[in-house]
């Protein structure tokens, strides 16, 4: 597949974003807001937790309709995906891909998405790894279009 997503990429500022950080026996820990608990900061966890806050305080996402790391079922293999979120009507809206600030966003990792859209199928799918960021709007399964922002919630 040639990535023709690449040249969609959105720019996404976290500049007013801050996320609540602890050090406890010489770990740092990391507050995540949807599930309010306290997590270990890998890099994976920390795209997902500046992607949650942009989400939240940048985009006013609803914080009740957002699922973190749920389990899934894709074909007879148990996966976690990262970030679904749900319209009003608790259906899955938008899927989150997030990746460590090092993996490139590549056929892999959408290849990854698309095996969990298999079993949530989501209007919108996004692929970041904190620095690269792609968003789609798969309403048209036959004419996937890259957006250049991420959507507003309920559109």
């Amino acid at each position: 597949m040639v990535f023709l997503f690449l040249r969609s990429m959105i720019t996404l500022d976290f500049s007013a974003m801050s996320i609540k950080l602890k050090q406890d026996e010489g770990k740092t820990f990391v507050f995540d807001p949807v599930r309010k608990k306290w997590l270990v900061l890998t890099p994976e966890e920390h795209v997902r937790q500046y992607i949650l806050v942009y989400l939240l305080e940048g985009m006013r996402y609803p914080t009740s309709l957002i699922a973190v790391e749920k389990k899934i079922w894709v074909g007879k293999r148990a996966k976690r995906f990262d970030i679904v979120v749900f319209d009003r009507d608790h259906h899955p809206w938008l899927l989150i891909e997030c990746k460590e600030p090092e993996v490139i966003i590549s056929e892999a990792a959408l290849q990854q998405l698309l095996a969990y859209h298999s079993t949530l199928s989501c209007r919108y799918w996004m692929l970041t790894n904190g620095h690269q960021t792609y968003c789609a709007d798969a309403t048209d399964k036959s004419d996937i279009k890259w957006m250049d922002a991420l959507p507003a919630y309920g559109t």
